[in-house]
């Protein structure tokens, strides 16, 4: 299975491993540490205790806002992640990581354009940014821009932190714009390389089913199924994994004639 730095598996998040220099001398660097590790472990309620308490003293300090940040979101608040996200973006405001953060909360609440900004930001500074291109091409997508969704897939899928969930998204929005052919080589490409990869499998076997490779789909599907049993769930791969819904709905209606 592919290794990816996500938050549900829809979004790159990027955690800030040490605090700002300037602050440095005046942490309890153990305590930092302490909460760091927990969140890299996802203890997450215990990370949230360790990084508020950190903060009780360090108020100021924008790493760990901002890594508080990225735990109340994954508990589920992502009004909160979004206030500790803004305030470590006004003290520290030449860091780039709370502003992909921050934008990450906002698709949480389906705030498009206010994430669209945050990571446009990104991008002005940081062309190349894999968790910023990715990002946007998820918003663009859920904005019903493909053929833009479709643009920075690509340019994160050939960045220097290329990554393979890259590659499996620009197939699926070049699917839902209708060009089957390109979107399968990309796919059969993606699974060649890594064979145990479940959304390429998935993929596959929804397009092969629009084809009409029934016995195809079935052996690819046999595969996807076995790595990750969340595919066949339409809303987690709408809104989680944010497949385009002409490839949600195909799958959705291969799996459907499967279960006959």
């Amino acid at each position: 299975m592919i290794n990816l730095r996500v938050v549900k598996f829809l979004v790159l998040i990027v955690f800030v491993l040490l605090p700002f220099t300037s602050q440095a001398k005046e942490l309890p660097k153990f305590l930092f540490d302490k909460a760091l590790q927990e969140s890299k472990n996802g203890d997450f309620i215990q990370a949230e205790k360790d990084w508020s308490l950190f903060l009780n003293d360090n108020p100021d300090d924008a790493a760990a806002l901002s890594n508080r940040g990225n735990i109340l979101l994954a508990l589920g608040d992502p009004k909160a992640a979004i206030r500790d996200q803004t305030k470590a973006i006004e003290i520290s405001p030449e860091d780039l990581d709370p502003y992909i953060n921050r934008g990450i909360a906002e698709e949480a609440l389906k705030l498009w354009e206010d994430a669209r900004k945050d990571y446009n930001y990104v991008l002005t500074n940081n062309p190349k940014d894999a968790s910023a291109l990715y990002n946007l091409a998820n918003v663009m997508g859920s904005m019903d821009n493909w053929n833009e969704a479709k643009r920075l897939f690509s340019q994160a899928a050939s960045s220097n932190n290329g990554i393979a969930m890259a590659r499996s998204s620009e197939a699926l929005a070049i699917y839902q714009l209708g060009d089957f052919e390109l979107a399968e080589k990309k796919i059969r490409l993606l699974i060649r390389k890594y064979p145990l990869f479940a959304d390429a499998r998935a993929a596959l076997s929804a397009l092969l089913w629009r084809k009409g490779f029934t016995g195809e789909a079935e052996s690819n599907w046999a595969a996807a199924a076995g790595l990750d049993i969340r595919y066949r769930e339409k809303n987690w791969l709408l809104n989680i994994r944010r497949w385009p819904p002409n490839p949600t709905n195909d799958l959705i209606a291969f799996l459907a004639f499967e279960d006959r």
